[in-house]
């Protein structure tokens, strides 16, 4: 079995670390973005930075892995290839967050967690004190239903939540 790495926090461009401000002040100095790797998530992801480099905030992507439950009942080979599955995408995301900083010339601070992500990203939201929360509108039909990600995050009413489609 594979060791996981530590959940961690990479931070990429000019100044790695936003500088302090006082809230309320001319446009948001903190940007959040939720990615998962589905194509609206790295819509919304798009569409933070470029907000954040027009406003000159720094932006904060957080990568929530949410365990399937049956990986939990797999075997060892699956729950390997689960686990390797796992990792290059938090790989390929974190080089894609490391190039854009370049690019854009932004500070970018990458958060990878575990767990639910309505939950994780609220903490994440609250930790960074973020001013904006920019997240993907979900694809999937349940959620019309239940309820996804965006629209808890939306009726939390701690931040301004921008849904991207």
């Amino acid at each position: 079995m594979s060791v996981t790495p530590p959940l961690d926090r990479e931070e990429y461009g000019p100044r790695a670390r936003p500088l302090p401000f006082e809230r309320g002040t001319d446009g948001p100095r903190v940007v959040l973005t939720g990615v998962d790797g589905t194509r609206t998530s790295l819509r919304a992801a798009s569409y933070a930075a470029g907000l954040a480099r027009r406003q000159g905030a720094a932006l904060v992507v957080v990568f929530v892995s949410s365990p399937a439950l049956y990986t939990a009942l797999a075997d060892g080979v699956v729950a390997g290839a689960v686990q390797r599955n796992h990792d290059e995408l938090v790989a390929e995301l974190r080089e894609e967050c490391r190039r854009g900083a370049e690019e854009l010339g932004l500070p970018v601070t990458f958060l990878c967690r575990r767990g639910d992500a309505y939950a994780e990203l609220a903490a994440a939201a609250d930790e960074t004190r973020a001013d904006l929360v920019v997240v993907g509108s979900s694809e999937q039909a349940g959620h019309r239903l239940v309820g996804s990600v965006a629209t808890r995050l939306v009726r939390t009413g701690r931040w301004p939540v921008v849904v991207v489609p």
